[in-house]
């Protein structure tokens, strides 16, 4: 089976799309069609989106974004649809954490899409986004799974080295474990101009950051029989580590209502020592135009836990085509395009990983002398090598969001993470219960 590393590290063959059937035939021509989306939305997104003008143009269809929000609130609105039965959008943003909970109102792209083009994939991606034998979503160039973001020169500067050292007995250096982490962000707040480090502090955003600082501490978040098995020592271990940057003031106060954009924005300002965060910011932590650190940004994988695991939730984002889509040859076509070697490359030279096998290949060509672009994809080689995704379960989302205002109570210091954990173990033993899952 193809893999993401293998095809980081030992290079693939590369695919020739040029002379291909598929090529000549797609996008196609839907003149008069109008394409209704819901689409994520967000700064790192509208590179991508600004393609779909150029799709418009080939075919003459008509693409009407209904919505462009955060795919929490992108979620909450999917789930309403449901509920209403006012499925009446063709194309929709997806990823492989959310697309479980949505049985049924997604067509089989296996059908709309030539197989050679579905195989020019990364194996473990189309299965990521395959369900009960249906291809849900296409892949983006969007594989996500998190690395260390740092400001190099707070690390070479020789009185941190000293002081450092001093007060917790080892060399200041890039964190490899989150217990470094904790010192090193400790040591470098000074609120409230500057803060150690931050982290997602709301939704699934920090039941994800949750599970997979449980995972890395050796705990399990669903055991094998699937009860809920993260209110344990690892968990409180895992939990605690949040509440205790918290307390110390080392992340910013405002950190429990953060999500992803507030991070970047974060770091990008200057005002974070450490940053924990997907590839697709790769690129616009270094831009000048865009970021206060850029030319000062190091990269490392994401640091090990007290089992000597590393941190490495992971997932991929995609685009689906509706059941209830009245064209859905243009809908394909416009998923196509959006996913296509064009757009994957467009993506990836930002620093998003790529799910097409070929633009790994382009990638590591383009990385060849840019020691930052080589940088980032040796610490996100790594992250991959131990990434793993959410919990199978379709009850995911529904249980972050019974889960995550408990990790809140204890991070604001409401509850301890026993408590707090305890109450948030008998919340999603409840949700799968009632979901016929347990």
């Amino acid at each position: 089976m193809k893999n993401l590393l293998a095809g980081v590290s030992a290079g693939v063959v590369a695919l020739v799309i040029g002379g291909s059937t598929f090529a000549q035939d797609m996008p196609g021509k839907f003149e008069g069609v109008t394409i209704d989306a819901k689409l994520i939305g967000g700064q790192q997104y509208e590179n991508l989106y600004s393609r779909i003008s150029e799709w418009e143009q080939a075919t003459g269809a008509t693409v009407n974004v209904v919505s462009k929000k955060n795919h929490f609130e992108l979620d909450k609105e999917i789930k309403s649809d449901i509920a209403v039965g006012a499925i009446n959008w063709c194309v929709g943003s997806n990823h492989s954490s959310f697309a479980p909970q949505y049985p049924g109102i997604y067509a089989d792209l296996n059908g709309l899409l030539p197989q050679e083009e579905i195989d020019a994939f990364v194996d473990a991606n189309i299965g990521a986004s395959t369900l009960d034998g249906k291809l849900v979503m296409l892949p983006r160039a969007q594989f996500d799974v998190s690395a260390m973001y740092y400001q190099k020169s707070i690390y070479a500067d020789e009185a941190n080295k000293t002081a450092f050292k001093e007060k917790y007995g080892y060399d200041l250096t890039p964190p490899d474990t989150w217990q470094q982490v904790a010192d090193q962000a400790t040591f470098f707040a000074n609120p409230p101009e500057f803060y150690g480090t931050q982290y997602a502090g709301k939704e699934e955003a920090i039941n994800g950051r949750f599970y997979e600082m449980l995972r890395a501490e050796g705990g399990e978040y669903l055991d094998a029989d699937g009860n809920p098995a993260f209110n344990s020592e690892a968990g409180v271990r895992a939990l605690d580590w949040f509440v205790d940057l918290y307390t110390a003031k080392a992340v910013p106060a405002g950190t429990t209502n953060y999500l992803w954009d507030d991070l970047g924005q974060g770091f990008a300002s200057g005002t974070i020592a450490l940053n924990l965060d997907w590839p697709g910011w790769a690129g616009f932590f270094n831009d000048p135009s865009a970021s206060k650190v850029a030319g000062d940004v190091g990269v490392v994988a994401p640091p090990k836990g007290s089992s000597g695991a590393r941190t490495g939730w992971s997932g991929h984002h995609g685009f689906s085509v509706t059941e209830s889509c009245a064209n859905k040859e243009a809908a394909a076509s416009l998923v196509w395009f959006l996913t296509n070697e064009d757009s994957q490359k467009l993506e990836a030279a930002a620093g998003p990983l790529p799910t097409r096998d070929a633009v790994w290949d382009w990638v590591i060509e383009e990385a060849e002398g840019d020691s930052y672009r080589q940088e980032v994809l040796k610490a996100f080689q790594e992250a991959a090598n131990g990434a793993y995704p959410v919990p199978q379960s379709p009850s995911w989302m529904e249980i972050s969001n019974a889960v995550y205002p408990e990790l809140q109570a204890a991070i604001l210091g409401d509850k301890t993470s026993q408590e707090a954990l305890d109450a948030a173990a008998e919340k999603a033993t409840a949700i799968l219960e009632d979901a016929g899952e347990l």
